[in-house]
């Protein structure tokens, strides 16, 4: 067996992912064969070193024998001493919450001292450096105070003048830069410089600093002396990584949502040049390129979409000369001093898995590091060497097998109802999509006695959810759909473009651990988020827009009671502002009751838009608190919304010509037997009502596709764009029975006490948006709800836990 031929999730649908298991991270290295959340093949080249929880940074000491990694994620933090030559982990300084790391990370010229930014601590770590053993000093605090009023300057990518006295420093939500003295270990000076400041990189002569506006389309140019800003250069959207070339006197540039390299010539200070790393040509964005190491006169460039990384020939071709496969979502690339070596830092590693282990009960106040799903994935190093160009060809082609580029999802037959290519008829005519929040398939399906379910986990039965369970049996049970995303943050952005950004996907960790200072400006709350080449066309409603297909919106990026974000203006003005958004103090019937009323009104009047945008959202509970209802109330009141819209449109002379596809935006709230990302999702339509059980491998990227091809859209990102669509979920002959919604018997005013399990905890929790509460917690507070304090969890489901120990790429597994 040839051991890359891929641990594909359509051949073993239980296992979207395996686990890199390892007894400590320095153990002996694994290189495995795994698949991401989107169900593309991971088959990394070269030997995995498991790291730690989402590892974003590396740095090379300058004797070259010993390299840094910066775990930035959401549980504990750390930082990583790594020798270069035997790929051990021999040291690690952790950081649980609310301790801090956030991308910045080098070596002073004299390999004497090393230097980490604090994020969210507002403040840069120190460390004396003694062989390859790090001792953390006193760190060097930044202001949190100016004019009187608090910052937050939360450093990031850090520079460092070739004497050693000067660290300069991105201050990531400040918008600028600052000069720290590091003998009186005092800031100097603190100058606007940008939006977003993400890296920061000295000129060759010493004069400047280079730093990368990441929530715009610039860089900017420092005087090194004082900081002040000298020029901006426009560049791609959403510059990340800096690179130099000193011999050839340029500068490269990752544009993360441009899919492209800017080459700026240093000497003028101009773009000479821009270097496409698309995977292939007309490629929507989603590569994302956001690591670059240079050697001699090859780039190197990790994107982190795609799952590899590219090597260009810098020239007068600038030539993608190949692509080599890594883990999934590498973030940071290092090269050995002769040039011969490659390390690749791997954010998510080799994916999750089932996080069914031991149980909700065992989530305390500090989730285990495998068991919740916003930081079970273990990040891993890979030590590559460089392959010759008959190496590197048969990379390339592994990689577009891994992500689908040698197809195109248009290309697959299809079914009568869905079209082939976006444009040719469908008889649907009109979508109704539908975002809930934040739940497995085993919690509410596990038990609906059809499809690959865990009743020992199922929480939500036909008492507190009979129309989601109904529903799923009389239309398609899907049960091998997965959720594209983590957590909520990455969650919107992946159902409503196909993708989540390095912005989202590098920064939400931070605001979903205790004390680590991040805001939650996802959602339409930062430019920065968006994840298209523009801000205005990223979404799916910027697509209807231009393709001038009517829709309407109830509850998408609604920021406070009738006001959607001001980032979406177009989404604004297709928005029922009566609708409320985001709020648990709302019942979802009241949501209801607002879309019946103009429902009705479009019955009256003949005619309904293409798309509806639904947000029903109470499905995410409030725990335990006291006084709000309880979990099951919750559910309760959701489902009951769900099915009372289920039975006004197939009611309705629409109901011949509609499909309602719903799903959750993520699946982080509980555990699931098969995989952490494993969710509940609807399509109901005359032509999916067959009551068959449909075991494709799909993700939301999955059902945005099957979105797209019905009302004529292209695809947004790579991810629809090679996303399997939901063909066999739909038969050509429509059953046109209409659906009766079921009253739950579980009453919605049923509230949780003071003497509800859990309720102290709960009622701490912060509730005012979407996964502001400890995920860890709110999961047991919803189990011990629905089964009791005292209630014995199932056995743990880890048939599919079981690691691969393959040889590293190319070589043959016997």
């Amino acid at each position: 067996m040839d051991g890359m031929s891929g641990w594909s999730i359509n051949a073993a649908r239980a296992a979207v992912s395996v686990i890199l298991i390892v007894a400590s991270a320095s153990d002996a290295a694994l290189a495995q064969s795994s698949t991401s959340a989107q169900g593309w093949v991971l088959t990394p080249a070269g030997v995995q070193i498991a790291l730690g929880d989402r590892p974003l940074s590396i740095a090379a000491s300058p004797d070259g024998g010993t390299l840094l990694v910066g775990n930035d994620g959401q549980s504990t933090q750390s930082l990583m001493v790594v020798d270069r030559e035997s790929g051990s982990v021999i040291q690690t300084i952790s950081y649980p919450p609310p301790e801090a790391l956030f991308l910045g990370l080098l070596y002073s010229p004299d390999g004497k001292r090393a230097f980490a930014s604090g994020g969210g601590n507002n403040k840069i770590r120190t460390y004396a450096v003694d062989s390859q053993q790090l001792t953390e000093g006193d760190p060097i605090m930044l202001p949190t105070m100016r004019d009187g009023k608090k910052i937050n300057l939360y450093p990031a990518g850090l520079a460092i003048s070739a004497d050693g006295n000067t660290l300069f420093v991105a201050d990531n939500l400040d918008d600028s830069l600052s000069l720290v003295d590091l003998p009186t270990r005092t800031v100097r000076a603190t100058q606007p410089i940008g939006h977003n400041p993400y890296a920061a990189l000295l000129s060759e002569d010493g004069k400047s600093v280079y730093v990368s506006n990441w929530g715009e389309q610039s860089i900017s140019v420092a005087d090194a002396a004082t900081g002040q800003l000298q020029k901006k250069i426009s560049v791609g959207t959403h510059p990340s990584a800096l690179a130099f070339s000193s011999a050839r006197h340029e500068l490269y540039v990752a544009n993360s949502d441009s899919d492209s390299i800017s080459v700026i010539d240093t000497t003028a200070n101009q773009v000479a040049r821009t270097i496409s790393v698309a995977p292939y040509a007309n490629a929507q964005p989603g590569a994302s390129p956001n690591g670059l190491a240079v050697s001699g006169n090859t780039l190197y460039v990790a994107n982190a979409g795609n799952n590899d990384v590219a090597v260009i020939d810098l020239g007068v071709s600038d030539q993608v000369r190949g692509l080599i496969p890594t883990a999934w979502y590498p973030t940071a690339l290092a090269i050995s001093p002769t040039g011969d070596q490659l390390y690749v830092v791997n954010a998510k590693g080799l994916g999750a898995g089932p996080n069914a282990e031991n149980g909700p009960n065992t989530y305390r106040l500090i989730t285990p590091a495998n068991q919740y799903v916003g930081s079970m994935a273990v990040g891993s190093l890979s030590v590559i060497d460089v392959p010759d160009q008959v190496g590197l060809d048969a990379f390339t082609h592994q990689v577009a097998t891994n992500s689908g580029f040698d197809k195109t999802a248009d290309a697959q037959t299809a079914a009568q109802v869905i079209p082939r290519r976006p444009g040719d008829p469908s008889p649907i005519k009109h979508v109704i999509y539908i975002i809930r929040e934040n739940r497995t398939y085993d919690q509410v399906l596990g038990s609906v006695g059809k499809g690959n379910g865990d009743p020992s986990l199922d929480l939500f039965d036909d008492a507190s959810a009979p129309n989601t369970r109904e529903l799923a049996r009389r239309f398609v049970t899907l049960d091998n759909f997965y959720a594209d995303a983590e957590v909520s943050a990455d969650g919107w952005s992946w159902s409503t473009a196909a993708q989540a950004n390095t912005y989202v996907q590098k920064t939400w960790p931070a605001n979903y651990s205790s004390g680590r200072n991040r805001p939650y400006d996802f959602e339409g709350g930062n430019l920065a988020t968006a994840p298209g080449n523009t801000p205005d066309n990223a979404y799916l409603w910027d697509r209807l827009d231009a393709a001038a297909i009517p829709y309407r919106n109830y509850g998408f990026w609604i920021a406070s009671p009738g006001k959607v974000a001001a980032t979406a203006p177009k989404l604004g003005e297709h928005t029922d502002l009566n609708y409320p958004g985001y709020d648990l103090a709302t019942k979802d019937q009241a949501r209801m009751d607002e879309w019946l009323r103009e429902f009705r009104q479009l019955q009256t009047d003949g005619t309904m838009p293409t798309v509806e945008l639904v947000r029903l959202p109470n499905d995410h509970t409030s725990g335990t608190r006291p006084r709000s209802p309880t979990p099951r109330a919750y559910m309760a009141d959701n489902d009951l919304a769900l099915g009372r819209l289920v039975e006004a449109v197939s009611h309705s002379v629409f109901w011949p010509e509609t499909a309602i596809c719903v799903l959750e935006d993520d699946a982080q709230n509980g555990p699931d037997h098969v995989d952490a990302h494993r969710t509940v999702a609807l399509v109901i339509s005359p032509y999916t009502q067959t009551g068959a059980v449909d075991s494709t491998f799909y993700s939301t990227s999955s059902m945005l596709r099957t979105i797209e091809l019905i009302v004529g859209l292209s695809p947004m990102s790579q991810f629809d764009a090679a996303a399997t669509p939901m063909l066999a979920s739909f038969s050509d002959t429509p059953n046109l029975q209409p659906y009766t919604v079921l009253v739950p018997d579980q009453p919605l005013d049923e509230l949780n006490t003071a003497a509800s399990p859990m309720s102290a905890q709960s009622e701490a929790m912060d509730f005012s948006a979407e996964d502001r509460a400890p995920e860890h917690a709110l999961n047991e507070a919803i189990w011990q709800s629905v089964r009791g304090a005292d209630s014995p969890m199932p056995e743990a489901r880890t048939s599919f836990r079981n690691a691969l120990r393959l040889e590293p790429t190319g070589a043959d597994d016997d």
